[in-house]
């Protein structure tokens, strides 16, 4: 098993390097057998970690499944997003052309390397390296097109997330500082040690750490009020770095969180780090709920319900049932496959209509005979609707956060779901269902842009369906144990 961490770190680094040196269709075959490759690499780990129990190469690479469960979106949407990117990509012709799908194939490999890696690294110092790269690599990918728009988004991005990974570092030297109170002035940030440890950590300098690293790292995750760089770069970039974006990068900011609230609650007790998230997730749902209320964007809508989905995730840790923290991890991995296919099919209205204005699409499940309806389908999903697997995790979401003991802010959580239902759900009849009635509505010849983007949608969709009916055993299992790594005694 321990090859199998070394393959995931290698492959799709070998897959950046050949895409380097390779014409297009050669790279497009090469990302799409790095992405299946990466994928069924990390399926293959899910029975494999247990409750104290984890894998590792060399003092480098860990698993256990806290990582397993953050790997399994990652790797889906690597898989998924090169298939889309099959058949959305149209560079243009000549020298100009080659170049920039060398760029992108290469970029595309780098950047869903770093999020493959950051998972397993062993230690808080290697995480802050892996989610950097991620920053570096990503901005590029952002900026690709070349436009004032994608160019001044990059600026943004790279401005906002750099101040907020120079706090998460803080962050990590601040609990460093705490640990050589126990293990002396020298060590190594590994987890194992911090964790065991932790409950010998100053409790006030744990608590600065904490704090810092909610903000630092919520700065790459979406969190209000370190959002500001999320809705310019996810409507900005080309569709498919805005799929990799939201389903995975914001995912793996979060665990770099949890990884933090793994040593906070063992060190001073689970309610300062949980009111931490409270403060942070309320606020962004709230502004998330009410920006969907008002946006004429088609991918800023989908940016803004990123953060959304951050804040339900930051409540559900505030939550002191175990049930909750269950339903946090598998609305991890269902909202990276409901926001790819989201965002795949918003790349199939926005290459048939040429446009993003929301008041100049209408009657897109005509126009899309596939995309279309399943573009309606991802975004009932993002809505919690059933059967979907979004639907699952808030219900237990919701279900922890109203047992054991009773927590009001539930209430609060479902009446603010329910209102970034409606900006939702007028997108939804708005744009894709109801036929132009306006001269701003744009006239478009019936039929796909392309069989990739259609078989990547129903990968994603697939997926939902099979995590809102019933999540196969061993993913049940992974959930709970990978829970029960992040509870203490209350």
């Amino acid at each position: 098993m321990n090859a199998i961490l070394v393959a995931l770190a290698i492959v799709p680094l070998a897959a950046t390097i050949l895409t380097w040196w390779t014409p297009r269709r050669a790279s497009q075959v090469i990302t799409i057998l790095s992405g299946i490759m990466v994928f069924g690499l990390s399926l293959s780990l899910v029975p494999t970690t247990g409750a104290g129990r984890f894998l590792a190469a060399g003092p480098v690479l860990r698993a256990d499944s806290l990582s397993v469960v953050f790997l399994i979106p990652t790797t889906f949407l690597y898989g998924a997003t090169a298939i889309f990117t099959a058949g959305y990509l149209h560079p243009p012709e000549g020298e100009a052309g080659r170049r920039y799908t060398r760029r992108f194939f290469a970029g595309i490999n780098a950047f869903c390397w770093a999020m493959v890696v950051a998972p397993l690294a062993n230690g808080l110092a290697l995480l802050w390296v892996a989610i950097e790269v991620t920053t570096v690599i990503s901005a590029l990918l952002v900026a690709i097109d070349d436009t004032d728009g994608a160019t001044e988004a990059a600026w943004k991005y790279v401005l906002v997330a750099s101040l907020g990974l120079g706090i998460a570092l803080l962050g990590t030297i601040v609990l460093y500082y705490a640990g050589t109170r126990v293990f002396g002035a020298s060590y190594d940030l590994s987890y194992g040690k911090l964790v065991a440890g932790a409950p010998r950590f100053p409790k006030d300098v744990v608590r600065l750490a904490d704090i810092l690293a909610v903000l630092g790292y919520g700065t790459k995750m979406g969190l209000v009020p370190v959002h500001t760089w999320l809705p310019d770069a996810h409507s900005e970039a080309p569709t498919p770095i805005s799929a990799l974006l939201s389903g995975a990068l914001l995912a793996t900011s979060f665990y770099g969180i949890l990884r933090f609230f793994q040593i906070s609650v063992r060190a001073i007790g689970p309610s300062f780090p949980r009111n931490v998230l409270l403060t942070f997730g309320l606020a962004s749902l709230l502004l998330a709920a009410l920006y969907l209320l008002s946006q004429r964007d088609l991918k800023r809508l989908l940016a803004y319900s990123s953060v959304e989905h951050m804040g339900i995730l930051a409540i559900g840790m505030s939550f002191a049932a175990p049930l909750a923290i269950v339903g946090v991890l598998l609305h991890v991995i269902a909202h990276g496959f409901a926001k790819g296919t989201a965002f795949f099919g918003a790349g199939a209205v926005v290459r048939k209509f040429g446009t993003k204005d929301l008041r100049r699409i209408r009657d897109g499940t005509q126009v899309l005979p596939w995309s279309g309806p399943m573009l309606v389908l991802a975004v009932l999903a993002l809505s919690a609707m059933p059967p979907f697997g979004l639907f699952r995790s808030e219900f237990l979401i919701v279900a922890g956060g109203l047992s054991d003991p009773p927590d009001a802010v539930a209430a609060v959580l479902v009446v603010l779901v329910t209102l970034a239902f409606f900006g939702l759900s007028w997108f939804t009849t708005g744009t894709m269902v109801v036929a132009p009635r306006s001269s701003h509505a744009l006239a478009v010849e019936r039929g796909e842009p392309s069989r990739f983007i259609v078989v990547a949608m129903v990968l994603g969709l697939t997926g939902l369906v099979v995590l809102g009916i019933h999540v196969p055993g061993q993913l049940s299992g992974l959930l709970h144990r990978a829970a029960s790594e992040l509870e203490v005694a209350r």
